[in-house]
This record gives structure tokens, sequence and C-alpha cells, in this order.
């Protein structure tokens, strides 16, 4: 089997398990840990089967780097649990090598997906109204603006993440 075939697979692969991350993800709004770190564990006993020590620690350093990335959104709120999973078994397929394509296609995509809601209507963007005027208007007054915001728990506060993840995975490790 050549290469470039072995890439399409792991792509096709990718694909589908990303496909199905995300139909949970926007039909339940949770990433089950079955999927996320049973992601995570296959892919680096993979790693270890097909490459050795040295993939298995390539793909365990990205994992955790992709972990890290999200830490401190999942500690303000801002992302979830699953998320956080999602984004490491997403490093461990990358490996070391593709961790920083990954995380820089992850968060553009991250933004296209947050704007294409909004424009939707899916999501409420009283939040991010609300938090630029913090930044921006110093007259405005921010506990009454808080007093108006939506609950944080609130369906349409919340952007399905794993679109993102999957769409940055997925252009990272495009074979071509």
């Amino acid at each position: 089997m050549s290469p470039e075939s072995c890439q399409i697979g792991l792509w096709l692969l990718v694909l589908a398990w990303s496909a199905v991350l995300c139909h949970r993800d926007w039909r339940e709004r949770r990433l089950p840990n079955l999927w996320t770190l049973g992601g995570a564990a296959v892919v680096l006993l993979a790693r270890f089967w097909l490459g050795g020590t040295s993939s298995l620690l390539s793909g365990f350093a990205a994992a955790a780097a992709g972990g890290l990335f999200l830490l401190l959104p999942f500690l303000a709120r801002g992302a979830g649990g699953g998320d956080v999973k999602m984004l490491f078994a997403a490093g461990a397929v990358a490996g070391w090598e593709r961790i920083l394509p990954l995380l820089l296609y992850t968060a553009f995509a991250g933004l296209g997906v947050a704007v294409a809601l909004l424009v939707a209507g899916q999501v409420d963007g009283a939040r991010l109204k609300h938090y630029a005027r913090c930044c921006c208007d110093f007259r405005y007054d921010r506990v009454v603006g808080r007093a108006g915001l939506p609950p944080k728990d609130s369906e349409r506060s919340r952007v399905p993440f794993s679109f993102a993840i999957a769409l940055g995975l997925l252009a990272a490790i495009w074979p071509f």
C-alpha cells in the first residue's frame, strides 16, 4: 500500500470520526468521552504500533498542546470539556509536526463558524456585543449590561466548537 493511499485512508477515517462528533455536538450539545478520549487512545496506540515510541511521543505531545490550547477558555466557561478532549484527540492525530497548523486552522474555523451562526440567527450576539462595549465604551454600565444577558447555559449562547476542530484537523492533515 502506497503512502498516499494511507494518508487518504487516514483522512477519510478522520472525516467519519469528525462527522459523528459534529452531529452529536449539534444535536445534543455534548461530545461523548467514548468518541473523544476513545479516539485519542486508538490514535495513540496506532501511532505506537506503526511508528514506535517516537511517533507515540509526537502524538502525545501534540495532544497535550491541543488540550492546553483550550484549557483557559474551558476554565473561563467559554469552552466545554468535550471540546478540550476533542482537540486533545485531534492533536494526537496531527502529531507534533502539524500541531501549529491544526491550532491555527481551528482558531480561524472557530471564528468562521461563530460568524456564520450569528448571521444565520442560530446564536445570540448579545454577549459579544456586551464584551465589545466593555472593551471600547468607557461610559457603558457593565452591571446593567450584564443583567440583560441571556444565561451562559442557554442553547443560543453556545457555539458548537466541534465543527471548528474538525475543519482545522482535516485541513492540517490534508494529504495533497
